[in-house]
């Protein structure tokens, strides 16, 4: 793990921004006082209804179930699961026994799975049976002590269900908060995926936090990121519980679904990465009577066009910007009060006890309470952080008068056409005014006599037509973009390759496009 100066724990410590609470703690107080609140799973698979005192009794049980095998503090739990009742009942075991939880993003494949195993050398690992990319990798679960399967009949006499214990466990097990609490797998927009890991301390601060910058009357929300993404998961399965709020699962983005969920159970969708709150918008069932389920979007976890903030902010939604990442989940953030100028076009100020500084090259560094304590691989760690405890986030940005931030590149989305650098957030704004645009992406293709050229990527709103390069031209000639920034390749696709939380797969369609050069 890396290493915290002191000065900076002793200041976290003293502000209360981290305290004595594990996970288990949380938890624990936060189920008993709202045992009856609401917890259901909208799936055409593996639907469930019931409260947070039902599933804690599973949670409960497991951990018994898992206590009795042997598995306590320092072991890893590992679960691939959509999102369905057993992966909180899971999670809220884990916590509740002191063991660190590793959750797996349900749609990856042989290869990730395999990957990740051999990262965390889990001694439980519960996945599905099948669901969609999901299946059961027998093979791969030879050196795992403990194996669960949900659905079906449970391959090879491993259901889930058997391993539950018949007296569920009292009380939390208690370990130090500063021990792993999570480790969480980068979603893999640039390489393969790194295991991140935070403690109790990292996580509970974290967890508070991001409940503090929702706004209180944001309804009964409906959670579709996956469970086994880190913030996918936070919101399933830690704020609900702290607040005290219901929790609405679908184990399946269908923009149809979700609206209709509006209209029949009144539940709302509060933003994540742009995505999902396009791809409502851009639905043919889409109305203005949905408006109002769609209060507020909070986004970020990618870069937030201000094509997108100002179209949902003529709809009357209130748009409020974050930035972070699965190291550090909330850097800076826009209070959804914040005036609108802040909200549509910067991603926030510093969080509480949050401090960010600009290298000489714009390169954003951050430091702070919710920062992770390092990654399972001792080489990532010693490169992303330094002596003084920054995290160098690879992440371009630059600040205003008032201390907001805007990210305005990646390191790796810079390209260099001629000796020149270009920023592909730059083009991308411009290609996201183009008429029919839904979304865009601009990567670096490979020329033998510029080195890079800019190519353009670009998913269409449902019946509209692509753009031609002569369209392409006029319109960058309108904006007054400087030509040698224009996209000088143009390619449509019906989507993009995408992770767990739906940011585009840059560094997929980077290489698919190099491919077709």
């Amino acid at each position: 793990m890396r290493n915290i100066p002191g000065e900076l724990v002793t200041k976290y410590e003293a502000e209360g921004w981290w305290t004595r609470d594990t996970i288990g703690d949380l938890l624990a107080r936060g189920l008993a006082a709202a045992p009856d609140t609401e917890f259901r799973v909208h799936s055409a698979t593996r639907p469930w209804s019931g409260t947070f005192g039902d599933v804690e009794l599973v949670a409960r049980k497991l951990a018994g179930g898992l206590r009795s095998r042997g598995v306590g503090p320092g072991d890893v739990v590992a679960f691939q699961l959509p999102n369905w009742m057993e992966a909180a009942a899971i999670f809220w075991a884990s916590s509740l026994l002191g063991a660190t939880v590793a959750p797996i993003v349900h749609f990856y494949g042989r290869k990730e799975l395999e990957f990740i195993l051999g990262d965390t050398k889990p001694t439980v690992l519960i996945t599905a049976e099948g669901f969609g990319r999901t299946e059961f990798h027998e093979d791969l679960c030879a050196d795992v002590a403990v194996v669960g399967v949900v659905g079906g009949a449970g391959s090879h006499g491993r259901a889930f269900e058997n391993l539950l214990a018949t007296d569920p466990l009292p009380g939390v097990v208690a370990v130090d908060p500063a021990e792993p609490a999570l480790i969480a797998f980068t979603s893999g927009t640039t390489s393969s995926p790194k295991g991140v890991v935070h403690s109790h301390q990292t996580l509970g601060h974290e967890t508070r936090q991001l409940a503090g910058l929702y706004p209180p009357d944001r309804g009964r929300q409906l959670t579709a990121a996956p469970v086994g993404h880190f913030i996918g998961m936070i919101n399933a399965f830690l704020i609900p519980v702290l607040d005290g709020t219901a929790v609405n699962l679908t184990d399946n983005w269908d923009p149809a679904q979700a609206l209709a969920l509006m209209e029949s159970d009144g539940l709302t969708v509060g933003g994540g990465a742009t995505y999902f709150v396009t791809s409502l918008l851009d639905h043919p069932d889409f109305t203005r009577d949905h408006i109002p389920y769609m209060k507020y979007a909070g986004l970020g976890g990618s870069s937030v066009p201000a094509a997108v903030t100002t179209r949902l902010d003529d709809l009357g939604i209130t748009v409020f910007r974050s930035y972070g990442s699965t190291e550090h989940p909330s850097i800076t953030g826009s209070r959804h009060t914040a005036p609108t100028q802040k909200r549509l076009f910067t991603d926030g100020d510093p969080l509480p006890g949050v401090e960010i500084r600009l290298a000489e090259d714009g390169e954003i560094l951050s430091r702070g309470p919710d920062l992770c304590i390092g990654y399972t691989d001792l080489a990532l760690t010693e490169k992303a952080f330094d002596a003084e405890g920054w995290y160098h986030t690879g992440d371009i940005g630059v600040l205003d008068d008032d201390g907001y931030l805007t990210i305005t590149d990646r390191k790796s989305d810079i390209i260099i056409r001629g000796g020149e650098n270009i920023s592909a957030l730059e083009v991308e704004e411009v290609l996201l005014s183009l008429p029919g645009v839904a979304e865009a992406v601009v990567v670096a293709t490979p020329d033998d006599r510029l080195g890079e050229r800019a190519a353009a990527v670009v998913r269409m709103r449902p019946g509209q037509p692509a753009p031609t390069m002569a369209d392409l031209r006029e319109h960058f000639d309108g904006a007054g973009l400087a030509k040698q920034k224009w996209p000088e390749r143009l390619h449509q696709v019906e989507d993009f390759p995408r992770t767990a939380s739906g940011k585009i797969q840059k560094f997929v369609v980077r290489h698919d496009i190099a491919t077709l050069t």
